[in-house]
């Protein structure tokens, strides 16, 4: 075997060894927050439970083991919102290697952004998709006669189906930044398939919203948003790479 294939034998299995070191220690640090988050989730429960949205409902436990499986729920959610940040520092110090100085540390600016966006869009989901679905459901049924009973476990299941996509969809801006520094892509690439990405935006809010126009287009218009704005980042980004490039070869030339 040549010592090339060696080498590069030897790299990739540093690398995997590096990768298996880190979510390791992302599992280790979710555990310890979900032992910890468990003393949270209780008073976390019985607010959602009382809020004025979930008033209207006659909540009511189906299975002996549904008050366990929502805490539990609640529990690692409050854990997985913990430990985002350490989950973002270990990607980027996963690939931050390949990055110039420059953009190592431009890149590490944007955990907190990230972080401010993931809790944007569970608010988002939360103070305005929430009332919105169960505004639309509420009139459907009084319409129809029937009397809504809804079980805890689809109540909260309901919650985290309308929250938790969002703050993972309000990170768009962030990653399609994160790929722009790596050169994976370009503004010129996300305004040449604008009218696939809203396409898919368009179906993504179907999963979503209601079958209704108006909740439908309130749910897909700051989808639409976030991918615009997300190509004035990118632009910056990319800009800011080639600046970056330029600059290394100058360093380069000049040793």
């Amino acid at each position: 075997m040549k010592q090339y294939d060696i080498d590069e034998q030897r790299e990739l299995s540093e690398h995997i060894q590096e990768l298996r070191n880190r979510v390791i220690l992302v599992l280790v640090v979710f555990v310890i927050a979900l032992m910890g988050s468990l003393f949270f989730a209780k008073p976390i429960i019985e607010y959602l439970q009382h809020i004025e949205i979930a008033e209207q409902f006659n909540l009511h436990a189906f299975k002996v083991i549904d008050p366990l499986r929502i805490y539990l729920s609640v529990s690692i959610v409050i854990a997985f919102i913990i430990v985002s940040p350490l989950i973002m520092y270990q990607t980027w110090a996963f690939v931050s290697p390949g990055l110039h100085e420059k953009e190592q540390k431009a890149t590490l600016s944007y955990i907190p952004f990230a972080i401010l966006l993931l809790i944007l869009g569970i608010l988002f989901g939360f103070y305005v998709v929430v009332p919105l679905v169960i505004r639309f459901t509420t009139l459907l049924s009084a319409d129809m006669g029937i009397e809504t009973t809804i079980g805890i476990n689809e109540y909260f299941s309901f919650l985290f189906q309308m929250t938790i996509p969002f703050g993972l969809i309000f990170q768009f801006p962030i990653v399609l930044l994160f790929l722009t520094r790596l050169g994976i892509v370009t503004p010129m690439m996300l305004r040449k398939y604008r009218k696939y990405a809203y396409f898919i935006l368009f179906v993504v809010a179907s999963f979503i919203a209601p079958p209704d126009i108006m909740t439908h287009v309130l749910v897909t218009l700051p989808l639409i948003v976030l991918y615009e704005i997300s190509i004035l980042i990118a632009r910056i980004g990319y800009k800011k790479r080639l600046k970056a490039e330029e600059q290394a070869l100058l360093d380069e030339l000049d040793k």
